[in-house]
């Protein structure tokens, strides 16, 4: 026993950890009756695979994350990766926020240890519950040497993907994560882990950031739609945001009576990041007075990455050109 790797599970709460009235309630479920404790004891294989220790974060749904769950997460984690004894890590995380508090902690640990994200579709109680064998999974590549300074990794339903590129993209189905044009970097089947890519984009040891020590900067997103006028970023402005993050239309486009007010906001200080609506593709540079405002095109990240992003470039730097330049390396 002893000569097995050591991963410590992280537990934040989420859908893994949460019970229907029946086996097949499988929606609108509670948070409040099972532990991390029962689901690891639900899953005696684990143990053929390393020696297991748990430490419970929050139990939270992750609809309600907060940068301070992250914060607490990433402390926990660095605390103990200097540890010879640690391998790896898995954190138990619902999945309506797992992209954002994975790729968070992808831009601040410094650490090459695997950081292994899991959670679940269906609560502990339901008939074919997922998680459990999410989480087999997810201790499995925490020790697989491959698995090693790839950054911030998420396992669901036999597949691995990296916290950059990962999204959920369905709010109920069991396959629900996927990386729309980037890929998984690796895949799971039976007894084998194969990875096939490896991220290049900037990540864990190689970034500029740390794990704040005070409250990150308001960043708001706001949604380009028909009718739009503005208001909201008005409100987001008028509410002390530092960044706004504009989910245009296609290429980040925006409303010709929203444009003025995202040229105000740049005028009053505030970083522009145009991101898209749409959860694939590029958003390029666009239009010469956008870029002559200073406006930062998200490139490939979701609005809600890019956010994240913008957050910790602000801890850094209130410059638009440098952090032009960290959208395009991180």
């Amino acid at each position: 026993m002893q000569s097995l790797p050591k991963v410590v599970i992280f537990a934040t709460g989420g859908t893994i950890v949460s019970s229907g009235a029946n086996a097949q309630q499988v929606t609108g479920y509670s948070i409040d009756k099972v532990k991390v404790s029962d689901l690891v004891d639900a899953v005696p294989a684990l143990n053929t695979v390393a020696r297991i220790s748990v430490e419970q974060v929050s139990n939270i749904d992750s609809s309600s994350m907060t940068s301070s769950v992250w914060v607490r997460l990433a402390e926990s984690i660095e605390a103990l990766a200097a540890d010879p004894d640690v391998t790896g890590f898995v954190v138990t995380h619902g999945t309506d926020t797992m992209e954002e508090t994975a790729f968070f902690l992808h831009l601040v640990l410094k650490t090459e240890k695997p950081v292994v994200f899991t959670g679940a579709m269906r609560p502990a109680t339901a008939l074919s519950a997922d998680g459990p064998f999410n989480l087999y999974d997810a201790v499995r590549v925490a020790v697989h040497p491959d698995a090693k300074g790839k950054g911030v990794l998420l396992v669901l339903n036999d597949r691995i993907y990296s916290a950059r590129t990962a999204a959920k993209q369905h709010p109920t189905n069991c396959d629900a994560f996927g990386s729309f044009d980037y890929g998984c970097l690796g895949l799971i089947a039976g007894a084998r882990i194969d990875f096939m890519q490896t991220p290049v984009k900037k990540h864990t040891t190689a970034t500029l950031f740390s794990i704040p020590k005070k409250a990150l900067p308001r960043v708001d997103i706001v949604m380009s739609h028909a009718d739009d006028d503005g208001v909201l970023i008005r409100a987001a402005v008028a509410a002390g945001a530092k960044g706004l993050i504009h989910a245009g239309t296609g290429n980040g486009s925006v409303h010709e009576s929203t444009d003025p007010w995202l040229f105000d906001a740049a005028e009053k200080g505030v970083l522009i990041v145009r991101a898209s609506r749409i959860n694939a593709g590029c958003v390029t540079e666009g239009l010469a007075k956008w870029q002559k405002a200073g406006f930062i095109p998200a490139g490939t990240l979701s609005p809600q990455k890019a956010r994240i992003l913008l957050q910790l470039i602000l801890t850094v730097t209130s410059n638009p050109a440098e952090a032009a330049a960290m959208f395009a390396q991180y």
